[in-house]
């Protein structure tokens, strides 16, 4: 019974050290990204073909870190990966590194577009304290027609503009599963 009522003790302890570790900011935010690390090693899910959305448009202007105007119609018939995202994001942060690298394996053969509304500097310093080397983008007009209503929210577009992932929330981006996904739409 001794052991019992010990252990009961220690974890409300326990709960209540975690409880005021989310109410500290600091700490909240390295925890929420180390939960949603533990989250995001679950691949997304491939859209069945005959449910696939497509494209409407390609009509959509994005502006890169620059101030280099990017028009979206230059991806036609190309394999594109679409990234919303946010500084203050912890899903967001979470799986960055995961894009990251899969950036720079198929950054030749994939248009990747990471997509934010953050402010430009926040942006700059956040990617060069982590050493990410991927390129960022800001819309200056309405996307096509997927909807967008909270990050990290992810598309992988095919050659004929179907989307074949739509993902919402941290996922496994440099897994075995998006990795062969992409070599058989590049080789579509």
């Amino acid at each position: 019974m001794k052991a019992k009522k010990t252990k009961l003790s220690l974890s409300n302890i326990l709960f209540g050290l975690f409880i005021v570790l989310m109410i500290i900011p600091q700490s909240r935010q390295f925890i929420q990204i180390q939960l949603q690390k533990g989250l995001s090693l679950f691949s997304p899910s491939i859209e069945d073909e005959d449910e696939r959305i497509q494209l409407q448009t390609y009509q959509w202007k994005l502006q890169d870190t620059n101030g280099n105007i990017y028009d979206f119609s230059s991806v036609k018939n190309k394999v594109v990966f679409i990234n919303f995202w946010a500084t203050w994001c912890p899903p967001c942060i979470a799986e960055m590194p995961d894009l990251d690298e899969l950036y720079k394996d198929y950054k030749d053969k994939v248009e990747f577009l990471f997509v934010t509304n953050d402010d430009k500097e926040k942006v700059k310093t956040f990617l060069k304290k982590n050493g990410y080397t991927l390129d960022v983008y800001y819309p200056i007009s309405n996307h096509p027609n997927f909807e967008v209503s909270s990050v990290p929210r992810t598309f992988l577009i095919d050659k004929y503009g179907n989307i074949v992932i739509d993902k919402t929330g941290v996922a496994n981006w440099n897994g075995d599963k998006v990795r062969a996904t992409l070599d058989e739409l590049l080789t579509d």
